[in-house]
């Protein structure tokens, strides 16, 4: 399995957690906007799948983990109306952008967010129904600490969903990517964003990032008792839905 710890925006050496910190708050502004083009708008379409299987669950309290610009945050409680949600990243930045989204949408009596370390949350054991990372997961400093710590915020019977980017495992289509994330991918995003590194390090982090045959292991052994994943778009991206 890749060690997704080695893998760094800008420098070997160096925390990984500070330096996508400073990535992120650096690429806030632009974000949203970069995002969507880059995926060509499929992303929205795989949140909103990944929101629907948790939907005969009806959590009512729930942590978006790595929570970005609150897309995430957003959407769930558009479809799923929960008491709370609580967005946690370690990118003020990012939030900031979040909490403006949230007000205009008007859901800031049910959407707050909270700077958080995920793989030290600050939270009590079993707190939430349900525990989200919508393409974060890849930019955690620790996986494994990471998912033990989402399972331990979880109520029990509580259900975590990630869903990430992954590279797809077959011709033609594990080529093609290859050049549209290492070549297409990193012009746009050095032209928007201003940060070739946050665009050269997005392919390198999805290909350290372990298929789900390596990862429904390592959730099992972080205490999910049940493993169920989904790929989407020929691998483009796989969807994780774990039972505690």
């Amino acid at each position: 399995m890749s060690n997704t710890t080695e893998i760094k925006p800008y420098n070997p050496s160096g925390s990984k957690r500070e330096q996508v910190e400073t990535m992120f708050n650096n690429i806030a502004p632009t974000y949203d906007s970069l995002n969507h083009s880059l995926s060509l708008g499929i992303d929205r379409r795989w949140r909103r799948r990944a929101v629907d299987a948790l939907k005969p669950f009806e959590p009512k309290r729930v942590l978006d983990i790595a929570t970005g610009t609150g897309d995430f945050a957003i959407l769930l409680a558009q479809c799923l109306q929960p008491d709370q949600i609580i967005g946690a990243d370690i990118s003020e930045g990012m939030m900031a952008v979040g909490r403006e989204k949230v007000k205009a949408a008007g859901l800031d009596e049910m959407v707050t967010f909270q700077r958080e370390d995920c793989t030290n949350l600050s939270f009590q054991d079993n707190t939430f129904d349900a525990v989200t990372v919508s393409y974060g997961a890849r930019n955690f400093e620790d996986l494994t600490a990471g998912l033990s710590e989402m399972h331990r915020v979880l109520k029990p019977k509580g259900h975590m969903m990630l869903v990430e980017l992954t590279t797809p495992p077959r011709f033609p289509m594990k080529q093609l990517f290859w050049a549209y994330s290492n070549i297409v991918m990193r012009i746009i995003g050095r032209l928007i964003s201003k940060d070739d590194s946050a665009y050269t390090y997005l392919p390198r982090s999805m290909a350290a990032f372990p298929q789900a045959e390596q990862l429904v292991p390592l959730m099992r052994q972080c205490g999910f008792s049940k493993v169920d994943y989904k790929r989407f778009t020929f691998g483009l991206s796989t969807m994780y839905l774990a039972t505690k």
